[in-house]
């Protein structure tokens, strides 16, 4: 047994409440190593001694190249729980608890002699309803539409693009590079809910200076390129009557260098009474030239943007001021949290008091890349960008640096990072307004999109589109993927194809639906999942690579979509090159 590979993390990932009386408990060790892995649960506070347990066998989740991930879901009838693992590995045996490995259990803890015994199990002390990890259950429902205002709409299924200047009452300038507005969005938000999302997230609409609007100079009030405020109120409005949901970006970790508290800074120097919103100022503050290194902390090396002392109780108290406004007075459904990594964790704090006071069911995702685990324990976000997705995406599908099985590892270990509920909350992308278009790492090619845009619809968690991928937008750089929108194209292919995709996953696919890797083997393309939903047990098959493929398939009641599915048996089917099936099976 390769006891070094074995690992277990109480509290964690590893050991979580779904709820008051639901736990999942997980195990990771080496690949191939063990026969069994059974758990054993107890109740901590019971009155009997010793302890009684229930022997719970854990099954094989997620295997990597190096780990398996063992699991077992259970109900628990009491909330102080107490466990240990059996583990084998052929004849050799071992009990495994508090990080230790022995053969047999101490006389201490099997006969109860000393009631302090128990804490040398392995433990969750107690299950608090407060402290449960969850997502409100509406945006696990949701399918996201995601906008960037500019470039998207002026009008019904139109943009007139327009480059426009407007001056601001503080003698600074609004810009709009394509022109796109408020009332654009709202003309179309028939559109959006036809294809079948439910959930619109724009980025940010409030005052500024360029036409990307991160460089923000007053978040009370709706950019004047974009319309009014007056315009937001209606379209959120429209939103809500169509049962659709919508979020707003939240920009906090930077802000104008025309920002009212930056510019008292700029006049007043060390005598200004904002000098502590900012960091590293050096006196006096200048706004330099392009080119020249700003003599201030900023946004990355953006020179316009200054970034904000966020651990600074004043700034934290605004920018709470400025959450409960839009949440209060708006009803907007939640904020994406912009560079939400460099913020100051208690700056988060304050802010999801303040937002959950407001609404409780308001929804926090942060702009976070990597692994976000730190940031999803309950006093921070509910949820966040999963760019890994995208990364594991653009290798397996638009790249071919992955085979079926190096993918499923990655994905599956991806989704255990987190407990479950957060897991099916994570917001799974494949584009933004910040990176190149997915369509064109696949060099153009339809199919390999197709492929990732059905695990993107079809796999846990919330799916996102960016604006534009129905309508086949393409660009590596930041002006081609933040392109205008092609309202004009006639080829509706694509957008019957994502209508069809929503539909199944719509009429299949719940928050509660299982999960299981059916088939995804070293050296092949083709990478079958199931998932166990409302309506039977749905099959996926994805072949990500040249050549033909033979696909597993259990006996299908109903066919939904096949593209290049070449030939079939009673208990297979052959898919050619970048070709898929979906199916309702047994």
């Amino acid at each position: 047994m390769n006891k070094s590979a074995i690992l277990h993390i109480p509290q964690s990932q590893y050991a979580f409440p779904n709820s008051v009386n639901s736990m999942t408990i997980r195990l990771r060790a080496a690949i191939g190593d063990l026969t069994a892995c059974i758990l054993y649960i107890g109740d901590r506070a019971c009155t009997k001694s010793p302890v009684q347990f229930s022997p719970l066998p854990m099954k094989p989740v997620a295997r990597d190249e190096l780990f398996e991930y063992y699991e077992a879901v259970f109900e628990v009838p009491f909330n102080r729980v107490c466990y240990y693992f059996r583990l084998e590995s052929g004849e050799e045996w071992t009990y495994y608890y508090a990080d230790r490995f022995q053969s047999e259990l101490p006389d201490i803890l099997l006969e109860g002699r000393v009631i302090e015994g128990r804490s040398e199990y392995y433990q969750y002390p107690y299950i608090l309803r407060d402290e449960i990890p969850d997502v409100p259950e509406w945006f696990k429902n949701s399918v996201v539409y995601n906008i960037f205002p500019d470039s998207f709409a002026t009008g019904k299924e139109s943009l007139t693009i327009q480059e426009k200047q407007i001056p601001l009452e503080d003698g600074t300038q609004s810009k709009a590079l394509l022109g796109g507005t408020i009332r654009g969005i709202l003309e179309n938000v028939g559109y959006i809910k036809e294809m079948g999302f439910n959930c619109i997230y724009l980025n940010p609409i409030f005052t500024a200076g360029e036409y990307h609007k991160y460089d923000l100079l007053d978040y009370y009030h709706i950019d004047p390129c974009f319309g009014s405020d007056e315009d937001f109120k209606e379209l959120v409005n429209e939103v809500h009557k169509n049962d659709m949901h919508i979020i707003i970006d939240g920009v906090f970790n930077h802000c104008s260098w025309y920002f009212f508290a930056f510019e008292d800074v700029i006049r007043n120097g060390e005598t200004s009474k904002y000098k502590d919103w900012f960091y590293k100022l050096n006196y006096p503050v200048n706004r330099p030239e392009y080119g020249r290194e700003p003599d201030y902390a900023c946004f990355a090396y953006e020179r316009k943007m200054p970034k904000l002392n966020t651990s600074n109780k004043e700034v934290q108290e605004y920018f709470t001021g400025v959450c409960r406004y839009w949440l209060r007075e708006y009803k907007v459904d939640g904020w994406r949290l912009d560079v939400a990594n460099e913020v100051s964790r208690d700056f988060w704090r304050a802010f999801r008091m303040a937002a959950k006071e407001e609404n409780p069911q308001a929804v926090l995702i942060g702009e976070v890349w990597e692994n976000a685990e730190e940031w999803l324990k309950g006093d921070a976000f509910d949820s966040t960008m999963n760019y890994d997705f995208r990364k594991y995406c653009r290798e397996y599908f638009a790249f071919g640096n992955m085979d079926a099985f190096d993918f499923a590892g990655a994905v599956s270990n991806m989704m255990l990072r987190y407990p479950i509920n957060i897991a099916l909350g994570q917001l799974n992308l494949l584009d933004t307004h910040d990176v190149p278009r997915f369509l064109s790492l696949c060099k153009g090619d339809i199919r390999r999109w197709k492929l990732a845009f059905i695990l993107l619809m079809l796999f846990p968690g919330v799916p996102s589109l960016f604006y534009g991928d129905e309508k086949k937008i393409e660009g590596i750089s930041e002006p081609e993927y933040r392109s205008p929108m092609p309202w004009q194209s006639k080829d509706r292919e694509l957008e019957e194809f994502i209508k069809k995709i929503l539909d199944i996953r719509k009429e299949f696919i719940s928050v509660e639906s299982s999960y299981e890797v059916l088939q995804a083997d070293k050296e092949s393309g083709l990478y079958s999942f199931i998932r166990a939903g409302v309506k039977g047990r749905l099959l996926v098959c994805l072949n990500a690579r040249d050549g033909e493929e033979r696909a597993e398939v259990p006996e299908r009641k109903e066919i939904l979509l096949e593209e290049s599915v070449v030939g079939s048996g009673n208990q297979y089917i052959r898919i050619s090159d970048f070709g898929f099936g979906i199916y309702v099976i047994d």
